[in-house]
């Protein structure tokens, strides 16, 4: 029995099955299998799957006459990558675009679009460097950033739209942007020079922030990582490696299907953290941004005490970190969230509408080691008085560890009522012990 006695139905679903390049043969075999094989819900099937297309939309976002011409599109525009890379990137930048979309769309109009080959040819030339394949398509989708128009330090609401995010910590506020190219080239030549790198080192500047506070990642163009500068950056050039080394591979092979360099690694772990919740949007008055403290479990802790409830979480600072010092090596910012529960603060089955903070204890370790125990009154001078309803009170502080791993874990004092009426005895709140951590992927 024939194949053109299968049947268009059974044909469909051994085509779909097959995938694109096995359809466009089989277009070859005859007038009824070129029929089926130019079925445009057939295509329809490949766009969603490799490129995540609801549309016949070209690479440059036009609509093209059909799914199958769109997708002929792509695979001749990109026909120089290889094609499972190329899906990678897409997807990459389609799922943060995504959650932009949804949850920060303030930023999108930032996202530059895509570089061509002539761009990134003459920006390579310009450096006299190679980039990573990954890296090279990545900016072929997106050319990192619009900066604030005041320049690279400017005005406090378009300096705050970075993609990578940040945090506050006292006075030292960070938000990163991913750098477009020709602004990659002005830092690369200003910054790599300046920290006295070799001219053989093979390193540009990919992202910093756009605030006063300074952090800036490079990428190593011959390795495919991709650093963070610490507090050592300008005297000694130090800096941490972003991803696990055992992840980067084939990072200039233009041949293989396994290509993954950091950036490509980084990004594709931002928007997971994005898309999961773990990372999200915070507002501090009229001025919203990406916050880099995890807002769910494991990485943040959480216990309710007599109808108050505390939050807490870390992040790394690596611009302040210091890996020369024995003693301060690893700098730790952490995000303590506390707030009252509809219902108020309930002692001994008496309710209260509000309590007020009074002491904090700290236990702070490294490994297992206890490393400090601290005693105070207030949290950063202040004493915050909790209501029902009311959202949450924030702050930020941070502590350094001798060693890459430890933790934190304490209580807080309150009163019900105010410090200055209280309507009872003082009462311990736990804060549920959190981790301080050197991750596997640093931002």
């Amino acid at each position: 029995m024939g194949l053109e006695s299968v049947g268009g139905l059974a044909m469909h679903v051994i085509l779909s099955k097959s995938g694109p390049r096995e359809a466009a043969s089989v277009s070859c075999l005859g007038r009824r299998f070129r029929a089926w094989a130019s079925d445009d819900s057939l295509w329809a099937q490949f766009c969603s799957h490799d490129l995540n297309l609801t549309s016949p939309l070209d690479p440059d976002g036009n609509l093209a006459p059909s799914f199958k011409a769109a997708y002929q599109e792509w695979r001749e525009r990109f026909s120089m990558y290889p094609w499972p890379l190329v899906v990678r990137v897409k997807n990459c930048w389609s799922k943060i675009k995504e959650w932009l979309t949804v949850n920060f769309p303030e930023a999108l109009p930032t996202l530059r679009k895509g570089a061509s080959e002539a761009e990134i040819e003459d920006f390579e030339k310009a450096l006299k460097i190679k980039l990573p394949l990954p890296t090279r398509l990545l900016y072929r989708f997106c050319d990192g950033q619009e900066l604030p128009d005041e320049g690279f330090s400017g005005s406090l609401t378009s300096s705050l739209l970075g993609i990578i995010g940040g945090y506050t910590l006292y006075e030292h506020l960070v938000n990163v942007f991913l750098l477009p190219l020709s602004q990659v080239i002005l830092d690369t030549k200003s910054i790599v020079n300046q920290l006295g790198f070799s001219s053989r080192s093979k390193y540009i500047v990919v992202a910093a922030s756009a605030t006063y506070s300074a952090k800036i990642f490079f990428l190593n163009c011959s390795s495919g990582q991709l650093f963070v500068g610490t507090r050592n950056l300008e005297t000694d050039g130090e800096m941490l490696p972003c991803v696990p080394d055992a992840l980067i591979s084939s990072v200039h092979d233009r041949i293989g299907s396994q290509q993954q360099d950091a950036m490509l690694l980084w990004l594709e772990e931002h928007g997971r953290r994005l898309q999961e919740g773990i990372i999200k949007v915070r507002q501090q008055g009229k001025l919203r941004s990406i916050n880099l403290f995890p807002e769910l479990p494991p990485l943040c802790s959480s216990a309710i005490t007599n109808g108050v409830k505390v939050r807490a979480s870390a992040a790394l600072v690596p611009e302040f970190s210091n890996l020369q010092d024995e003693s301060e090596k690893f700098l730790f910012a952490y995000s303590i969230r506390m707030s009252l529960s509809p219902d108020g603060c309930v002692l001994n089955g008496v309710t209260f509408s509000s309590c007020q903070l009074y002491w904090r204890h700290w236990i702070i370790r490294a490994n297992d080691a206890i490393v400090s125990d601290v005693n105070g009154e207030a949290v950063i001078g202040e004493y915050p008085l909790l209501r029902p309803g009311e959202e949450e009170f924030v702050y930020e502080s941070c502590t350094s560890l001798p060693a890459s791993k430890g933790s934190v874990e304490g209580s807080f004092t309150f009163v019900p009522g105010r410090l200055v009426d209280a309507k009872g005895s003082p009462f311990a709140v736990e804060v549920a012990r959190f981790s301080l951590q050197l991750p596997d992927y640093i931002y």
